[in-house]
């Protein structure tokens, strides 16, 4: 068993990334916004071994950019940097939806001898249906803070639920995190902000429930043309 003093490191050092994410993902910190292990360590009462080990992470994430003199500083994501998190995401959620989402046991013939519907996914979908349903109200009354939570831990069970694959769980969620690092900034600038907010959680969910893969895919490549949409709007008012 580890030592206490290795469990008390380590739950700090997850508690320090998570602060500091949610700092980056309210915009409380800014792109390009530097800071040291020191600061951090004196704004959280704390030793500089969690911290320092915390910000190692976040940099892994791609969140943070690392510099031996300066300390770190937080990640500027280019427009084009956000035109390939969406095109990527569309890759794998094509992928795993065309592959992994089951029929409906109403679509599948008697004749078949279709095995009980799965309980426990049934479950686990109406779970992810209510973040949905939270992420859209939240979406639709403009309220970025909410959303963000609701909408990333959306996104991740629905992953982990529909491809049984950690690894690509993960990566889907490093991206939708980035992707939200990326629009923070300009979202809470945007007078439009509720035009742009995708508010199709439960639209999906339901595609997936009655195992309408075809249907599901529909609903994401309309979420991702509207993001591809919004980064060329940003890119026009930029020139």
């Amino acid at each position: 068993m580890p030592a206490s003093g290795a469990v008390t490191r380590n739950t700090l050092r997850r508690q320090i990334a998570d602060a500091l994410r949610d700092e980056i993902l309210a915009g409380r910190l800014q792109p390009g916004e530097e800071f040291t292990v020191k600061q951090i360590a004196e704004q959280y009462g704390v030793s500089a071994t969690p911290v320092r080990e915390a910000l190692v992470d976040l940099a892994a994430q791609g969140l943070l950019d690392s510099d031996q003199h300066r300390g770190f500083r937080v990640h500027q994501f280019s427009v084009d940097d956000y035109r390939g998190m969406v095109e990527a995401r569309m890759l794998v959620v094509d992928g795993i939806f065309r592959r992994h989402v089951p029929p409906s046991p109403a679509s599948t013939p008697v004749s078949d001898a279709a095995p009980e519907p799965d309980v426990t996914r049934g479950v686990a979908l109406l779970s992810v249906r209510r973040r949905g349903e939270a992420a859209v109200r939240a979406a639709r009354a403009g309220d970025l803070d909410i959303l963000i939570g609701y909408d990333i831990r959306y996104w991740r069970e629905l992953a982990r639920l529909v491809s049984a694959n950690d690894y690509i769980a993960d990566f889907l969620h490093r991206l939708r995190v980035q992707a939200w690092v990326f629009s923070v900034p300009y979202l809470r600038s945007d007078r439009d902000v509720l035009g742009w907010l995708w508010s199709g959680h439960v639209d999906l969910v339901d595609a997936l429930t009655l195992g309408d893969a075809e249907a599901a895919v529909a609903v994401v490549r309309a979420y991702n043309t509207q993001s591809l949409e919004w980064a060329d709007r940003l890119e026009r008012l930029a020139t």
